[in-house]
């Protein structure tokens, strides 16, 4: 029979070993995600050309700024939560969460209705849609995740010795961030704007 030494030193050791499986797993994922982006990025190069839609600019460097901020708030709670301070924990998912609520919000409500494209109008409004909203769903999907380990945190089920949850949510919200990095220049910058 084990003593609770062994016992402590066992469950350590299992929790270590789930988590390397985790990780791999999380990765594979992520790596599978980049072929999806990369498959629509290159559409949106193919189909577009050296073209783009003409977009208000000023709406979508706003929402890009807000997304890109919630990645800060995103690493100061992943860290917080390492150190053990859940209250700085809270709030940077809070505002994770705040900022990108804002970007899920500020696409559909702002983006979409002033682009004048309908994704069934010719192939810059399908193009865009597919760029946004698939962006968009992962946001949605980031915010989902974020909301469960926000309340997972509030109830002391994360430590600082058993914090993969945040983890995993931080390795898919920046994932996210950085898609938006490559999909904002390729939709609103690059190519001659037609009228």
């Amino acid at each position: 029979m084990a003593t609770q030494a062994e016992t402590v030193v066992m469950d350590k050791a299992e929790y270590r070993r789930r988590i390397g499986a985790n990780r791999l797993g999380l990765w594979m994922f992520i790596f599978s995600e980049v072929f999806l982006f990369g498959g629509i990025a290159i559409s949106r190069m193919v189909l577009w050309g050296s073209t783009r839609p003409e977009l208000e600019q000023l709406p979508a460097f706003l929402l890009t700024s807000s997304l890109l901020l919630s990645s800060f708030f995103m690493n100061r709670a992943e860290i917080a939560m390492k150190y053990g301070d859940r209250r700085m924990f809270q709030i940077g998912v809070l505002m994770t969460m705040v900022m990108g609520t804002i970007f899920l919000l500020g696409v559909i409500f702002v983006e979409w209705p002033l682009s004048g494209l309908s994704p069934a109008e010719n192939v810059y409004g399908a193009v865009f849609y597919l760029m946004t909203g698939m962006h968009a769903l992962h946001v949605l999907t980031g915010l989902v995740f974020l909301a469960i380990i926000y309340r997972n945190g509030r109830k002391g089920l994360l430590t600082p010795q058993k914090h993969w949850p945040v983890e995993a949510a931080a390795v898919y919200w920046h994932f996210v961030d950085v898609v938006w990095i490559f999909f904002y220049p390729a939709i609103y910058l690059m190519g001659a704007p037609i009228h």
